[in-house]
């Protein structure tokens, strides 16, 4: 019976880190599903957000030690602190001139390329992005605190002990961090499906040509697509940087969102939601039920070789669209 408890309780955690892995991966979702390329970079996103809107809330120089180095100079800090709110839309700003600036520079000249092509633009995009947070705001990991509620939530603690005489270790960031991306599903969804700007992803998304010939703008909707998945690493990187705090690592939440992807499918936004849920809840069941037995360390590899597995029986994910060509 004890053991049914336990695994209750981990099965809730990995429920938790699942909405965390699917943030990350509904990124990857609306780039894919709008111009056909596997952005690389969204991780890297996640991390130069998260970076900027620390530095904007300690009021912290970018570029400071650039500018110390090359004027002498010892300037590090404006000497004042932004509210969370007002650094949050700054921030979003940054990351929409960067939607902006990737398309004009980069994407625009490389329309009709193979997807290959697109593919290694956006590993540069990764580190280009990485090197320039460096930069901006140094290399020291950062605490991010914008008032989200975090440690154990007593009431499930108080409840589950008083029913199962065992309370369990429930995280209050990690029960927002699922209201949020369920919250954010529902505002994608509605966006793409009822407002003239979603539809025209949409449509872009089906048929480049098809959308140009009925005066779609492409270099817009792919800024927009940029944006919004520049709006979602926001959020991914809020999450992730307040519960394990600002740090170059977090960019690695980018490997963890693939397995999510080949699960859920490329072009599904709630496959990605699905798919991270699967791998949040197998991989806690997995490390607690089989873990001791092998020595554990099991969470490393479990969501790729289920991935593998999904990979070898259903290529395009639970909820991908079957591609069949014709030859």
């Amino acid at each position: 019976m004890d053991n049914l408890i336990f695994a209750a309780e981990v099965f809730v955690n990995g429920l938790m880190a699942g909405v965390l892995y699917s943030l990350v991966a509904i990124g990857f979702v609306l780039i894919y599903k709008a111009s056909g390329i596997f952005n690389y970079a969204q991780g890297v996103m996640a991390l130069f957000s998260a970076l900027t809107l620390v530095g904007l809330m300690n009021g912290q120089v970018p570029f400071g030690h650039l500018i110390n180095a090359i004027f002498g100079t010892q300037v590090h800090h404006f000497g004042w602190h932004l509210p969370a709110i007002v650094a949050i839309v700054l921030t979003m700003g940054v990351m929409v001139a960067l939607a902006w600036i990737v398309q004009r520079v980069i994407f625009r000249h490389l329309i009709n390329q193979e997807p290959i092509i697109l593919f290694m633009a956006t590993i540069g995009l990764a580190y280009f992005m990485e090197g320039l947070g460096d930069m901006m705001w140094g290399a020291d990991i950062k605490k991010l605190d914008i008032g989200l509620p975090q440690g154990i939530n007593t009431g499930i603690d108080s409840f589950t002990a008083d029913l199962f005489g065992y309370g369990f270790f429930i995280d209050n960031l990690d029960i927002v961090a699922t209201f949020i991306a369920a919250g954010l599903v529902v505002v994608l969804v509605a966006f793409s499906h009822y407002t003239k700007q979603g539809r025209a992803m949409r449509a872009v998304a089906d048929d480049h040509q098809a959308a140009l010939s009925v005066g779609v703008s492409l270099n817009f909707i792919w800024i927009l697509v940029w944006s919004v998945a520049g709006f979602v690493a926001l959020v991914a990187g809020i999450m992730w940087g307040t519960k394990s705090g600002v740090q170059f690592s977090l960019s690695l939440i980018a490997l963890k969102a693939l397995p999510v992807l080949m699960l859920g499918g490329f072009t599904s936004i709630p496959g990605a939601i699905v798919g991270g849920l699967i791998i949040g809840i197998g991989e806690k069941l997995f490390e607690f039920s089989v873990g001791p037995i092998i020595g554990g360390a099991t969470e490393n590899w479990f969501a790729y070789v289920l991935a593998l597995i999904f990979l070898v029986f259903r290529p395009q994910g639970l909820f991908g669209e079957r591609i069949i060509e014709r030859v």
